[in-house]
C-alpha cells in the first residue's frame, strides 16, 4: 500500500502524490499520520514563491545566504512540520509500537522514521492528540522566544523559562498561532500583564477569547501611547518590559520597538519574507537604546545549548498543553479541521487569501 504526500510543484501548483511505502528495516519504525498542522507562514511562502530558499542557498559555515542557487528548488516534497502519528511497526527499541508521537516529517499519510535522524516526541495519554501538532516544532519555537527573553533578563543565568516574563509587562505583536502560543506561555509562566496587538478583528477576537487584553494598531488610539501611558516604571521610563514580535511585516517590528521601555528588548520570532525596509532605526531604536534578539528555533541563546535543547523546549510545550490552557487553545486556536485529501486546494486558497484561517489541521 502506498503513501500520500503533499507536493508543491511550482508557485500556485499544489497536489497530492502517491509514493511507494518503504519497508521497515532494522533500526527504523513506521508511523501513520493522525493529524498534521498547516503553518500559514512557512508553508505558504513555498506556495506563493516567496521563500528565500527558492532563490538562494544557506551557507551554514559562513552564516550567509548566497544567491544564484536554490537550496529548495521545486518540487517541494517535504512541506510541513507539525505531525502527530501512531507507531504501527517498529524495529528499534527507541520507539514502541502503538505509541502516539509528534514529529516533523511533513504532510503525508505515513512515514518511515529513524530515531538516529528524526526527532520523536512521545505524547502523554492525557494530552488531546490534536494539540500534539505543536509539541515537536511550533511550540518549541515559542518556548525558545521565552528562553531568549529569560537570557536577556538574567545575563544568561537562566533557571526557569519564566525568568524573562515573570512579574513583567509583556506585549505580543501579532495574533497568529506563534503569537498566541507565545502569549499563553508568557501568562502560564507568570507575566503580570500580556497585551496582544493585531490589526485583524477576527484574530483579536480569538486573543480576547483566550483572556488577553487586545489593541488595534489601526484604531483611533496609538498602541504605543496607550501602553506607555498605562505602564510606568519611573519618570521617563514607560512601556513594555519585553515585546515578542510575531508578525512577519516591517510595520510590526517598527511597532514593537515603539512599545518598549528604554533599553528594552524585542524578541523577534517573525519571518520577514519581503525584508523590513520600513523599520526606522533612527527613531525609537536609536533614542531609547533598544535591542532586537532573533529567537528562531535553530538557536537557543549562546551558552545554554547544554541545558536547553529542543527536547526540553518540547517538554515545556507539553506542560502548557496539559494545563488548563490546553482546552482554551483547542477551542479557540484551531479554526478548521479538514480531510488530508483537501490539502492541495486548501493551501492554494490560503495563499490566494480566498480563505482565512488561524490554525488548520489536516486529518488523515
Amino acid at each position: 500500500m502506498g503513501d500520500r504526500v503533499v507536493v508543491v510543484a511550482a508557485p500556485g501548483e499544489v497536489g497530492i502524490r502517491d509514493v511507494e511505502a518503504e519497508p521497515v528495516r532494522p533500526g527504523t519504525f513506521r508511523v501513520e499520520t493522525v493529524f498534521t498542522g498547516v503553518s500559514a507562514g512557512t508553508e505558504l511562502s513555498y506556495v506563493k514563491g516567496t521563500n528565500p530558499y527558492l532563490g538562494s542557498s544557506w551557507d551554514a559555515e559562513l552564516g550567509l545566504f548566497r544567491s544564484g542557487t536554490s537550496a529548495s528548488p521545486y518540487p517541494v516534497e517535504r512541506l510541513g512540520y507539525m505531525e502527530v502519528g501512531r507507531v504501527v511497526a517498529s524495529r528499534t527499541p527507541a520507539v514502541a509500537e502503538g505509541e502516539l508521537v509528534a514529529m516533523t516529517y511533513g504532510h503525508r499519510t505515513a512515514y518511515l522514521g529513524d530515531p538516529l535522524v528524526d526527532r520523536v516526541v512521545p505524547l502523554p495519554d492525557d494530552l488531546d492528540p490534536m494539540l500534539g501538532v505543536y509539541a515537536a516544532h511550533m511550540g518549541p519555537i515559542c518556548a525558545n522566544g521565552l528562553l531568549h527573553a529569560a537570557a536577556d533578563a538574567t545575563n544568561g543565568d537562566v533557571r526557569d523559562l519564566g525568568d524573562g516574563v515573570r512579574g513583567r509587562r509583556v506585549a505580543v505583536v501579532g495574533a497568529g498561532v506563534v503569537a498566541l502560543l507565545t502569549a499563553a506561555l508568557a501568562r502560564h509562566h507568570g507575566a503580570a500583564s500580556v497585551v496582544v496587538i493585531d490589526p485583524t478583528p477576527q484574530r483579536r477576537a480569538v486573543a480576547a477569547a483566550l483572556g488577553f487584553d487586545v489593541l488595534d494598531p489601526d484604531g483611533d488610539e496609538d498602541p504605543a501611547v496607550v501602553l506607555k501611558t498605562r505602564w510606568r516604571h519611573a519618570a521617563g521610563d514607560r512601556g513594555a518590559d519585553v515585546v515578542f514580535q510575531c508578525r512577519g511585516q516591517a510595520f510590526a517590528l517598527q511597532l514593537a520597538l515603539r512599545l518598549l521601555r528604554p533599553q528594552g528588548t524585542v524578541v523577534d520570532l517573525a519571518f520577514y519574507q519581503a525584508g523590513a525596509d520600513a523599520v526606522r532605526l533612527g527613531e525609537e531604536f536609536h533614542h531609547n537604546g533598544l535591542a532586537v534578539r532573533c529567537a528562531q528555533i535553530g538557536r537557543v541563546p549562546r551558552g545554554l545549548a547544554h541545558l536547553w535543547d529542543r527536547d526540553r523546549l518540547s517538554g515545556e510545550t507539553i506542560d502548557l498543553l496539559r494545563s488548563p490552557w490546553g482546552a482554551l487553545l483547542r477551542a479557540h486556536l484551531v479554526s478548521a479541521v479538514v480531510p488530508f485529501e483537501s490539502a492541495a486546494s486548501l493551501l492554494v486558497d490560503l495563499a490566494d487569501r480566498k480563505r482565512q484561517e488561524l490554525q488548520v489541521i489536516l486529518s488523515a
